[in-house]
């Protein structure tokens, strides 16, 4: 049996971040740390864009807001301090029709009431930026955007988590609790309070301890599809003018820590939580639990799930993909992008009572625990000061108890 006053399941990169917020405020307590992988960043914290976001997509009232905004600069400064690669090459945001300005212009005061650093810049300004871009009208450059190699920075963290004292137990798969026992592949754990930020699996973990029962995660595979242009052919990000109804940013040209550029992501509804390639990691009971899901959200969805499946379903085949991608830049070919990334899988929260995916971070917890429910993107820029406001909730629910 381990004893430990805290234990964290999930070795991304919001549980590291969340184990060592708690180690600081705790000296001299146990943090411990379950993964039930070999290694960490190995599923969401390793696969993602990579991308810095700057924090402007989001309303001023929203947790994502202020943790994307803030968690910029910290993850910025810290890949300075490390030495860890980054490309500050920013993103230009752009118009492809007059219908898009008016979002254009939401998105510029959402950035001002969220004080994030944006320009409003004329067509032939854009251009300056890269000479490639298409735009109608105008574009908004934000500066503060970059992108660096996302498992990297998790593994310096965790790196960092091990010097500070965090206790990290690998190939630990959370099997369940009883009688505040904690049981894992690596041992049995008695934690004086148990933090859960298990990603795919946060909901399951989290009813066995009376939490989310109005949620279930719904998963969607993203993948990229990468460029064979020599390095520096594009100087920033490209991204369309979003859907704001909707937690997905469209197909969008990402210039990588290595100056190469890859185009995506797609946002496929998944059938399993972990379907990464072919029949891998495949279990029945996901599956048809999540058809079935799938086929009541088709009929009665409170968002339009039919057309967002269906638009997101045809991104799978290259000649679509790239299509897209050729609203926003000039000199895109077919030829050009011949091979996928890995697939990484977006561990997205519905509300099973409103049929509707939750737009922003969502945690629920009492004196005995507390569960990360919905850390979707851009989780791993704002993982440092959600961390922080994890811990402050922790705090305020022991006080409670």
């Amino acid at each position: 049996m381990n004893t430990t006053d805290f234990l964290v399941i999930g070795g991304g990169i919001v549980g590291i971040s969340i184990a060592r917020e708690l180690q600081r405020r705790n000296p001299g307590r146990t943090v411990s740390l379950v993964e039930k992988e070999p290694e960490s960043a190995l599923h969401a914290s390793g696969r993602n864009s990579g991308v810095l976001h700057a924090g402007f997509y989001y309303t001023a009232d929203s947790l994502k807001a202020r943790f994307t905004r803030d968690g910029n600069r910290i993850l910025t400064n810290y890949c300075l301090e490390k030495k860890i690669a980054l490309n500050r090459c920013g993103k230009l945001v752009v118009a492809r029709s007059a219908a898009d300005l008016p979002q254009m212009d939401e998105l510029l005061r959402r950035g001002q009431a969220n004080g994030v650093q944006l320009q409003a810049i004329s067509e032939a300004e854009a251009r300056k930026i890269e000479p490639r871009v298409k735009t109608f009208e105008r574009a908004i450059f934000s500066p503060t955007t970059a992108t660096a190699d996302p498992a990297e920075v998790v593994l310096a963290m965790r790196d960092d988590a091990v010097k500070e004292g965090v206790r990290f137990h690998y190939r630990a798969e959370y099997l369940g609790c009883k009688d505040g026992t904690v049981r894992t592949r690596g041992g049995d754990f008695s934690p004086g309070y148990v933090i859960n930020a298990a990603g795919l699996y946060a909901d399951r973990v989290a009813r066995d301890y009376g939490f989310s029962q109005e949620y279930r995660i719904l998963p969607f595979k993203g993948i990229y599809l990468y460029s064979e242009e020599p390095t520096g052919n594009l100087k920033t990000n490209i991204y369309p003018v979003p859907d704001l109804r909707n937690p997905f940013l469209g197909v969008h040209f990402t210039v990588r820590v290595d100056g190469k550029i890859k185009i995506g992501p797609t946002a496929i509804p998944a059938f399993w939580r972990e379907q990464y390639e072919g029949l891998q990691n495949f279990k029945l009971g996901e599956f048809a639990e999540i058809i079935f899901r799938d086929l009541g959200l088709l009929m009665f969805a409170g968002f339009d799930f039919k057309r967002i499946a269906a638009e997101e379903t045809l991104k799978y085949f290259k000649p679509r993909l790239v299509s897209l991608s050729s609203e926003l830049l000039e000199g895109v070919e077919l030829k050009d992008y011949r091979h996928w990334g890995k697939p990484g899988i977006r561990a997205q929260l519905l509300n099973i009572e409103t049929r509707k995916l939750e737009m922003d971070f969502v945690i629920q917890g009492d004196h005995r625990s507390l569960h990360v429910l919905n850390a979707v993107s851009p989780a791993w820029t704002c993982s440092v000061p959600f961390a922080g406001y994890v811990c402050d909730r922790l705090q305020s629910l022991l006080r409670q108890g």
